[in-house]
């Protein structure tokens, strides 16, 4: 098969002359015409358009002319769009080609052009929950809480935050509503099913983590990973199925975590799990347990958790991230996902094996990994301060993974000093 070139008129003029010379009296075969096509790459018709158009040139008694016609701009003329009509559309009119293609009038095909060309940028937009002004003026101070006092002066710089572990609970999904497969052309598409979407088998987990530490070598000394931890309890089958007999013990998930259930996890498995893993060097310091608001948590002054906190010469508190405030959270900024890509790669279909998935995934993560997430954080604590508390920013990119090939990673971010300004005017009208 041919790729087909547009000639130019010395071409299509030589074109004409081959015809002249090896015509029968005017007439031309059509293995002529093929020849002709096959040496300029150019197809029949347009061969037998440069004769005809000769032959009229001769009949009418003028000078042979087998020039293009095609001079200057031809063809269809590109569909200009309007920027601002384009930007006067609403947002929910903006949210799929179609309903854009009706508003703006112009061809699907042409918007779809466009995004490939990069003229029109798509965009997947997240809901965030709404912030209260109270509630922005408390980000801003857990901002600045975490930076050094020391340097608010000169150049402020964050805590190396090694005293933080960050605790959170998360749903892990046996399946998703929708799913995505890679088949052969000849497969059966697989038919899930379940007894209700509602109630997709999960299993709540409650993470714990610390920022890794490293010699100066880029060793570990402490890996960071304190634990997750399954919401789950043991139960003895009350009858008889195929798959297993009576009264052999099953896994079943909490689906209802109350603040009693809380307190006992973390008294009986974080605490401990914190008082093995931390380096024996920083046990004397204070370690501080960091949550969210949520009501099933226990609150700082909890008798039994003090008591528990206390136990063999470690000084463990409760601090409290503002209230919606996903993004100050390790776990919640990135780690969680992270765990969950993992996970998904196992395939579980009991939940031992989601439980089993979770925790391996849990373990398999980099240090590295878990690293980057605490200058995450930090980097988004300088964006919040930048809007004041706000959640409409955009979290940075900083090359991490380039900085650590080069060995240049930065424990602390520093800050600069007309943002802390700002953002402590801001605190004070």
């Amino acid at each position: 098969m041919h790729t087909f070139f547009n000639i130019t008129n010395e071409e299509r003029q030589a074109i004409f002359d081959i015809l002249v010379v090896r015509s029968d009296n005017g007439k031309v075969t059509g293995a002529l015409f093929k020849e002709i096509e096959e040496s300029f790459f150019v197809c029949d018709k347009t061969v037998r358009r440069i004769w005809d158009q000769g032959l009229a040139c001769v009949y009418n008694g003028s000078m042979v002319d087998v020039s293009s016609k095609l001079q200057g701009r031809v063809g269809r003329k590109r569909v200009q769009i309007n920027a601002n009509q384009f930007t006067s559309v609403h947002y929910r009119r903006r949210s799929n080609i179609h309903s854009l293609s009706a508003t703006l009038k112009v061809a699907k095909s042409t918007l779809h052009r466009r995004i490939k060309e990069g003229v029109i940028r798509p965009h997947t937009n997240a809901l965030k929950p709404y912030l209260s002004e109270e509630s922005k003026k408390a980000r801003l101070r857990f901002c600045l809480s975490m930076l050094e006092p020391n340097t608010l002066e000169a150049q402020p710089m964050f805590k190396n935050m090694y005293d933080y572990v960050h605790i959170d609970e998360k749903w892990f999904y046996m399946s998703h509503e929708s799913e995505q497969y890679y088949l052969l052309p000849e497969e059966p598409e697989p038919h899930r099913t379940c007894k209700s979407k509602r109630f997709i088998t999960k299993v709540m987990f409650l993470a714990a983590v610390a920022r890794p530490r490293f010699d100066a070598n880029r060793n570990p000394i402490f890996s960071g990973k304190i634990g997750i931890f399954p919401f789950t309890y043991k139960e003895p089958a009350k009858r008889s199925s195929k798959n297993r007999a009576a009264g052999t013990l099953e896994t079943k998930a909490i689906t209802a975590v109350t603040k009693e259930i809380t307190r006992s996890c973390l008294i009986e498995k974080v605490l401990p799990a914190i008082r093995s893993k931390w380096p024996r060097s920083a046990a004397v310091e204070t370690i501080y347990i960091q949550q969210d608001n949520a009501r099933p948590h226990i609150h700082g002054s909890d008798p039994e958790f003090l008591e528990a906190a206390s136990r063999d010469g470690f000084d463990m508190r409760l601090s409290f991230q503002p209230p919606s405030s996903t993004d100050m959270n390790v776990l919640d900024l990135g780690f969680f996902r992270s765990i969950q890509s993992l996970q998904h790669q196992q395939a579980p279909l009991t939940i031992d094996q989601l439980v089993d998935a979770v925790e391996k995934s849990f373990e398999e993560l980099s240090l590295d990994n878990l690293n980057r997430v605490f200058l995450s954080l930090q980097a988004s604590m300088i964006e919040e301060m930048k809007v004041y508390g706000d959640d409409n920013y955009k979290l940075p990119h900083i090359e991490k993974s380039h900085l650590i090939r080069d060995g240049t990673l930065p424990t602390q971010l520093h800050c600069d000093h007309a943002i802390v300004e700002n953002a402590l005017l801001h605190l004070h009208q």
